[in-house]
């Protein structure tokens, strides 16, 4: 980082001087050429043809000779003199001139150093200007000594500066860097946080957006062990069981036949109940990689259809409420599986001869509400809180009620993912009521669902 801001600044100032270089050398060399068209100018308005003209023209003349060359060749048949030389101007043509390559007029003569060259004609006459440029020049070569100077003095303070301020934004990162190799070493104290530096801004905030991240990460992964611990926990249950009572076939089955039965039907409970756990397990990891996709549809008429089938897998009456041809940005998938799992947990709380009331009304913000109302046992307050977690499940029905614990916590992920939301409340006359608003069908925002 260090030399590429080096050769940076470098390239930076090096082409700063070079275009300063450049126009100030094209301003002075535009001068000279005024210079040399006032003068050819005048000679030509003085029209010199004789040596009084020409007398008269250096008497009146306000030109430097020291460092212009005038050189007059009279081609007139009537012509007092041919040739007529300003001061040294017969010394300079004694020897040939050196062009200066790209630029035109411009001449290099050793002892008189560089001159620009005009000619011009006017009546058989015709004049010759030679322009010293050495002052011009030396005003250039001010000019490149000041950005040699400025180069210099770049190349020493900006290594210095440039490295105090790498320093202050690396080392930063390197303290970042160090200790996000120690952070499986934190992990085991459970102190997963990085140091937060005060300077520099971008950094700090890097540093909290880190810590931010990692917090979640210890979350997610306490939340993971905490699952695992309880899927190991539900478990162990039915599989004690099972083997209990493998043990007790294979030991007393042979003279006692009629222990056979009863403990088979045990073990058969038992699995079934391990088989409901993994296929829970299983739908929620499903549930945590699904993409569902959301679309216009009408609400009214999937609740009755999805309905249908379900009033044939409960006990209880289903009483339907539904307002007619209600639209919702919604999933019909999503839609079948919060149902079936609301009507499922209704059911298994509820008394056969208690009816379980299923409606569907527009919200005054456009959004949908499906309510399932039943009459059972209710939800403690207490409770209300940790129902759509992993595994819960009250200590009044825990043993007494068959469950996993995971049916409303499917139900929340697959409300998530069709941006809807899911609420318990307590139905006056007894019981529970869960309520589902669906996104209107005209909001626009989520159009489409993601994982």
């Amino acid at each position: 980082m260090l030399r590429s801001q080096i050769k940076m600044i470098i390239v930076i100032t090096i082409s700063f001087s070079l275009m300063m270089i450049f126009g100030v050398g094209h301003k002075l060399l535009n001068d000279v050429k005024l210079s040399t068209w006032q003068i050819t100018a005048s000679l030509k308005k003085n029209e010199i043809d004789s040596d009084h003209d020409w007398d008269d023209w250096r008497k009146n003349s306000t030109v430097d000779i020291n460092h212009s060359y005038i050189y007059v060749h009279n081609l007139r048949q009537d012509a007092e003199a041919r040739y007529y030389f300003s001061p040294r101007a017969d010394d300079l043509l004694q020897k040939k001139m050196i062009k200066v390559p790209f630029i035109n007029n411009l001449y290099y003569r050793p002892g008189f150093g560089f001159l620009y060259r005009r000619f011009v004609s006017s009546n058989g006459i015709y004049y010759t200007l030679w322009q010293n440029i050495g002052p011009q020049l030396s005003i250039l070569m001010r000019v490149i000594e000041v950005s040699a100077i400025l180069l210099s003095v770049t190349l020493v303070l900006a290594p210095i500066y440039i490295r105090r301020l790498t320093a202050r934004l690396t080392d930063p990162l390197t303290d970042l860097s160090t200790s996000t190799q120690v952070v499986h070493q934190a992990e085991q104290s459970g102190l997963i946080q990085l140091p937060v530096p005060s300077q520099p801004t971008e950094v700090t905030e890097l540093a909290q957006d880190f810590n931010h991240l990692l917090a979640l990460l210890n979350q997610r992964q306490d939340q993971q062990k905490l699952f695992v611990m309880n899927a190991a926990h539900e478990l162990r249950t039915p599989i004690a069981t099972i083997k209990s009572h493998a043990q007790l076939i294979d030991r007393h089955g042979a003279d006692h036949p009629e222990i056979i039965e009863k403990s088979v039907t045990y073990i058969t409970k038992e699995s079934r109940a391990m088989q409901q756990i993994i296929e829970d397990l299983l739908a929620i990891l499903r549930v945590e990689t699904l993409s569902l996709a959301l679309t216009r549809m009408n609400v009214t008429t999937a609740v009755s259809e999805i309905m249908q089938p379900l009033e044939k897998t409960i006990p209880q009456k289903l009483i339907l409420q539904l307002e007619p041809n209600l639209m919702a940005q919604t999933n019909l998938e999503a839609l079948e599986q919060i149902l079936h799992n609301l009507i499922q947990n209704a059911s298994k709380y509820s008394k056969p001869s208690d009816p379980i009331v299923v409606t569907l009304s527009n919200k005054e913000n456009g959004s949908v509400a499906l309510t399932v109302m039943d009459q059972g046992l209710g939800i403690p307050e207490a409770d209300k809180a940790h129902i759509f977690e992993h595994f819960y499940r009250s200590d009044d029905v825990r043993g007494s009620i068959p469950g996993t614990g995971l049916g409303l916590a499917i139900t929340k992920q697959f409300v998530d993912l069709i941006h809807g939301h899911l609420s318990v409340a307590d139905n006056p006359t007894g019981g529970t009521i869960f309520t589902l608003l669906l996104p209107s069908a005209i909001d626009t925002t989520h159009q489409s669902g993601h994982s």
